[in-house]
């Protein structure tokens, strides 16, 4: 069946939805993969290690709804079909990290960001302006990015529980896949970012995981 053209009304519906999916904690979401988490065994852990597992998870999930929002925004306003399609495909791997966060944070009871709206809008605005410059940049973006995640998520490790091996392998895989995701965007064609601009995105990051961790 031939793809059909999507008018302007369309292609709102289509962003909405799936903004309102992402923002509804990923109720209705479900991950092509299972947890990490799942073969393991819930960790005895005391309140304030459960608060600190829970406080990170949080961080690691708001990271994910401003990806899912990232990449539909560039795909958005993509040039070329082919960076659309990559877009799109990396948007759909981020999913499963969603969930994996909903459902560690679940598991230690307790919530996700109530910023999230706020970081999910910011973040589809900047991906679908890095859209519109050009895809180079937008790719470029995308690596830069996933670099910062993965310095978050290997930060993570060293402050989640010792005994907390589920929230551990979730992190763990989310590192792995994060990581190949910002060398597909460089070897796509994606610009490297001068270290100064690297550093305005590290401090935007810092204001992001700072109010996740708390709110």
């Amino acid at each position: 069946m031939p793809n059909r053209h999507l008018s302007l009304i369309d292609t709102f519906i289509i962003n909405a939805d799936r903004a309102l999916r992402t923002l509804a904690a990923g109720s209705d979401m479900t991950s092509e993969r299972p947890s990490p988490a799942r073969p393991l065994s819930e960790a005895d852990l005391s309140e304030a290690e459960r608060k600190q597992a829970a406080a990170l998870m949080r961080v690691n999930h708001t990271g994910e709804v401003c990806a899912q929002a990232l990449y539909q925004g560039q795909a958005l306003t993509a040039k070329l079909p082919v960076v659309r399609a990559e877009m799109e495909k990396a948007a759909e791997e981020e999913v499963d990290h969603l969930v994996w966060c909903q459902e560690r944070i679940d598991a230690l009871g307790s919530h996700t960001s109530y910023l999230n709206p706020v970081w999910y809008g910011l973040s589809f605005a900047i991906g679908a302006g890095a859209g519109l410059v050009s895809d180079k940049v937008s790719l470029g973006f995308v690596a830069a990015t996933e670099d910062q995640v993965c310095k978050h998520l290997q930060d993570h490790l060293t402050q989640l529980p010792v005994g907390d091996a589920r929230s551990r392998a979730v992190v763990e895989q989310m590192l792995e896949d994060e990581a190949r995701h910002a060398d597909m965007a460089l070897s796509a064609g994606g610009y490297n970012f001068p270290t100064p601009v690297k550093g305005l995105m590290t401090l935007v990051s810092k204001v992001m995981t700072t109010t996740s961790y708390r709110i």
